[in-house]
């Protein structure tokens, strides 16, 4: 049976990244709430699952136009940057540690989507 609960949550994270919303998070929830991964094991699965994710929704969205091209190359050059350094500092982290700062980003993020106005965007 637990083969069909990572089914629905790989499906569910496949949907969110279809998106471009971060299937990860879910992914990661699930993994280390519901299926008792290890968290640094868990970010090590995320990321493995995000690339042929990214792959497959990434040509939907260019041909939708919905990537500006001049914003992803210096988002794209600092977010390789962060990651390499950021994965480093992550690796040597209690992982106790590392779950509570995971943790508390959800919630910062959740906090901010329930009692932050977006102004409409016009496309």
């Amino acid at each position: 049976m637990s083969w069909l609960w990572a089914l629905l949550a790989g499906t569910a994270a496949g949907v969110l990244s279809g998106f471009g919303v971060g299937g990860g998070t879910l992914l990661l929830l699930y993994l280390t709430t519901f299926a008792g991964v290890e968290q640094h094991l868990a970010q090590g699965i995320n990321l493995l699952y995000f690339l042929p994710a990214a792959a497959a929704a990434l040509p939907s969205h260019i041909k939708n136009g919905y990537v500006d091209k001049a914003a992803a190359l210096p988002a794209i050059l600092a977010g390789l940057a962060a990651a390499g350094l950021c994965a480093w500092a992550a690796s040597g982290l209690d992982t106790e540690l590392l779950r509570r700062c995971f943790g508390g980003f959800l919630l910062a993020v959740g906090l901010r989507e329930l009692f932050h106005k977006n102004a409409p965007t016009a496309r």
